[in-house]
């Protein structure tokens, strides 16, 4: 199923549109989004994932050819291509991709002289979400321009937090920045949930990390806890979603769980 058959004869929908977020590296962000979008849709939503990370994790883990690409987010950030014409089905029907590449990492000084720099991607995002019902900007591990458009382009953040010693470090400075967004460009953005990443149970530092962060954001931590899964490791070179990969996994239950909870929190 292409982009244009998703938007033939569909209701508008006006997706919420939530930036995955942590200028930390490997908390399971990627993953995250791969394997959240996936399960929505295979709970019959429409999602939209925006690749925003130079690494373009969430591209090859949707099994896309990064050599292939004509046109990819960095076209639409710097080039005024049209975000639709980048919009790719992948393995779920429902999930559709703007892919990411290497050459992303330029568009941080390439947008310093670049006009309202800061909302290129929520204009970008305003031309398509009416067909979607969640999109998903991956973010790359940085609090750069990139990161700022997309706090500008969100609705809410979700912030994946690794089980692991020093587990909240930088996340006082991404919510300074947060607010900083929210008091100066995007008024109504707001944390949707943080969710903890690569559990084990084995461990009495994994469950002092829980703990820790359960008492710093309260009800906004999801009770779903992903554990730490090989077969979530391995679906990436597959270009799977473990839901895809190994259905009954670990890995492939928690994040349903997690969509579940995702949908209830509207």
């Amino acid at each position: 199923m292409s982009y244009k058959d998703v938007k033939r004869g569909l209701p508008q929908r006006d997706a919420k549109v939530v930036a995955v977020i942590n200028q930390k590296g490997g908390v399971g962000k990627s993953t995250t989004v791969i394997n959240l979008s996936a399960c929505l849709g295979e709970g019959k939503k429409k999602v939209l994932v925006i690749d925003f990370d130079p690494q373009g994790n969430s591209t090859s883990g949707y099994g896309v050819e990064k050599e292939e690409l004509e046109h990819d987010i960095y076209d639409v950030i710097l080039h005024d291509q049209p975000i639709e014409e980048t919009i790719l089905p992948t393995c779920e029907p429902n999930v559709f991709i703007v892919p990411a590449t290497i050459q992303l990492a330029t568009a941080e000084i390439e947008l310093v002289s670049a006009m309202a720099r800061e909302s290129i991607l929520k204009e970008a995002i305003s031309r398509v979400k009416d067909d979607f019902d969640y999109v998903f900007i991956d973010c790359p591990p940085s609090l750069g321009l990139l990161t700022i458009n997309a706090l500008v382009a969100a609705d809410s953040l979700l912030i994946p937090i690794q089980c692991e010693y020093y587990a909240l470090e930088g996340v006082a400075k991404l919510l300074e920045s947060m607010q900083m967004v929210k008091k100066r460009m995007n008024p109504s953005l707001e944390i949707f949930g943080v969710v903890m990443t690569m559990y084990d149970s084995r461990t009495t530092l994994s469950k002092q990390v829980v703990d820790e962060v359960q008492s710093y954001f309260g009800k906004k931590m999801f009770k779903t806890i992903i554990p730490r899964n090989v077969k979530l490791s391995e679906a990436p070179s597959h270009g799977l979603p473990v839901v895809m990969y190994a259905r009954v996994s670990k890995g492939a239950l928690a994040y349903s769980k997690l969509a579940k909870e995702v949908v209830l929190r509207g």
